[in-house]
């Protein structure tokens, strides 16, 4: 792991300079007294690494320096396969590895591309933290060490223990088989088998995880996309309510975020889009709905069309008379 960080120091400066102690040490995810270290080691290894004092200075590489150090290592070409199919880098654990093989893949281009690249991807920003609309759903952090550990038992094929917090249960202990990782709207899944059931843990409630050194009971091969459509058909037959909604084109998106899943879409006549969602029970389809206002409208089943009629009833009389006398001043 040394001798990657080692790449990416040398790489970094290459691309971007002059650089100081801590600006580094962000990028590369530890502390400035590793990085004064490892400058030492580079420099003990012939890297014409030099130091700059003052105000703006910092650590940078002798002019026109350039070696081949732009082999992948497995988590790069991983993360970068990865990266290619989702958002799987920021879910998997796989950030750091696809900061690090991007900045090889930079360094690989030739010079007079090089520039022009790097002022390409300046002019595109994917999936940013903030939104213009509200509701955005936030990404679920899972720790990185539980993460490399359950990472490598899926990748190794080997058995795992982990200690998860299903809903409304205590904690606890299970050992499984890890089949593969999935990742659904930056929700990160572990597929597997426990005592040859199929099991389906989501990895925000991992709290720990241990690899094993027996071998996973499973297939050589797997085809995970089908696998994760049958296990989406069986979690969606039991128990869920299937809505069929019309919705503005413009609340699409806010629809997605609180259905469980969404299996049908179709645009009406009036310009409305027709989906079929699915959600966990009346109340949460209730809900959910409730929260689009005039923006959407349950077509069936009935119950929940006289359960939404009813609460919009409720809330008109309420706000269709006097404030009560009784109530908070009101503000000024």
């Amino acid at each position: 792991m040394r001798a990657d960080r080692l790449v990416s120091l040398v790489l970094l400066l290459r691309q971007r300079g002059r650089m100081t102690a801590s600006t580094l040490a962000r990028e590369l995810e530890v502390s400035t007294r590793t990085v004064l270290r490892d400058i030492e080691a580079l420099s003990a290894a012939g890297v014409p690494v030099y130091a700059e004092r003052g105000r703006h200075g910092g650590f940078a590489l002798l002019p026109g320096f350039r070696t081949e150090l732009t082999g992948l290592n497995h988590d790069e070409a991983l993360a970068l396969l990865t990266a290619g199919s989702g958002r799987g880098e920021r879910v998997f654990g796989l950030g750091p590895a696809l900061a690090s093989a991007m900045r090889k893949v930079v360094d690989a281009l030739p010079e007079n591309h090089r520039a022009t690249a790097s002022d390409a991807a300046r002019r595109f920003l994917v999936e940013p933290e903030t939104d213009l609309l509200p509701r955005r759903p936030a990404t679920e952090e899972v720790p990185g060490s539980t993460m490399t550990v359950i990472r490598r038992a899926v990748l190794a094929g080997h058995r795992l223990r982990i200690h998860y917090a299903a809903t409304d249960q205590a904690p606890q202990w299970r050992t499984v088989d890890p089949i593969g990782l999935v990742t659904v709207r930056d929700r990160g899944y572990l597929l597997a088998t426990r005592s040859g059931a199929d099991r389906t843990y989501r990895l925000s409630r991992v709290l720990a995880a241990e690899e094993l050194p027996e071998p996973a009971r499973r297939p050589h091969r797997v085809d995970l996309d089908r696998a994760w459509r049958e296990r989406c058909a069986r979690f969606l037959s039991g128990g869920h309510i299937a809505v069929l909604v019309r919705v503005n084109p413009q609340r699409r998106e806010d629809l997605l975020s609180t259905a469980v899943a969404v299996r049908a879409a179709e645009p009406g006549t009036d310009g409305w889009l027709r989906l079929e969602a699915t959600y966990q029970d009346v109340r949460h389809a209730e809900w959910a709905l409730w929260q689009l206002g005039t923006d959407a409208e349950a077509l069936a089943p009935e119950p929940l069309r006289v359960s939404l009629r009813d609460r919009a009833a409720a809330m008109a009389a309420q706000y269709g008379r006097a404030p009560r006398s009784d109530g908070p001043a009101e503000p000024r």
